[in-house]
């Protein structure tokens, strides 16, 4: 499945070519038929890495098995050697390539801790459904809002 273009706020997938690992990673993922990937520009965000790739898998099986091919494929094609977390349950597995860091999850595990919300920090959140719409230049003690 190919990398999600309904991403969240402050979620893009670069075009192609942008970035070697990057494209790798995604590529990778892709064969491995993860579901939903995204990928989150970190640029002005942190430090920590350029990108940060969010994917799921079916069932712990498959996200310990994207993670291991994953690893090995890096490993095999740019000599790096990633740091990985997680792999005895595999229910969420870090994996810490350098410049891109991706999170693999069971899809509960991955809708419970929403990180693509966390990291979308540069976006102002939706209003809430219910809410009632907001009138800016209505202030506090206004006696438009007393009932």
């Amino acid at each position: 499945m190919p990398a999600s273009t309904a991403a969240p706020q402050g979620a893009t997938t670069p075009p192609e070519g942008s970035d070697p690992l990057h494209d790798l990673i995604l590529s990778t993922l892709d064969d491995d038929q993860a579901v939903d990937t995204i990928s989150i520009p970190l640029t002005g965000k942190s430090s920590i890495a350029d990108f940060m790739v969010i994917a799921s898998g079916r069932s712990t099986r498959q996200v310990a098995s994207m993670a291991n091919k994953l690893v090995d494929r890096i490993k095999a094609e740019t000599g790096r050697i990633s740091r990985i977390e997680g792999l005895p349950t595999a229910d969420w597995v870090l994996i810490d390539a350098g410049d891109v860091i991706v999170h693999l999850f069971r899809p509960e595990v991955r809708s419970f801790y929403n990180l693509e919300r966390m990291w979308a920090f540069g976006e102002a959140p939706p209003p809430p459904r219910d809410a009632a719409p907001v009138d800016p230049a209505a202030e506090p003690g206004d006696p438009e809002d007393r009932d």
